[in-house]
């Protein structure tokens, strides 16, 4: 990724990058340029208009499902009463302390 990250910041200047300009990018950060993987996108992206590549390569993401259909309830609309009925669970335990906070200060108050 940190190839293609520096093909395209050298493509800014509106030629097509070299070898040596990739290099110069990745080594201002302190990365040390692998050839053979250097080579390789050079020539994948070899006449090219980066452009139109992003292009593509966006309407491909768009078929990647993300996290959230993956955290997406199995139990379909059975898990949903279950769901409301933790969260009325939760609010009376939550009522509850409450209550019990009033009795603490046995009915003084520190600024009553």
């Amino acid at each position: 990724m940190r190839y293609v990250a520096a093909y395209l910041l050298a493509s800014f200047s509106g030629k097509e990058p070299s070898n040596d300009e990739i290099e110069k990018i990745l080594s201002s950060v302190g990365i040390e340029s692998d050839s053979s993987k250097l080579n390789l996108v050079i020539k994948e992206l070899k006449g090219k208009n980066v452009d139109e590549v992003i292009e593509s390569g966006r309407s491909k993401l768009a078929s990647v499902p993300t996290g959230a259909a993956i955290a997406a309830p199995t139990g379909g609309a059975a898990s949903a009463p279950a769901a409301t009925e933790e969260k009325a669970a939760k609010k009376e335990e939550k009522k509850e302390e409450s209550d019990n906070e009033s009795d603490d200060d046995m009915g003084f108050g520190l600024f009553n």
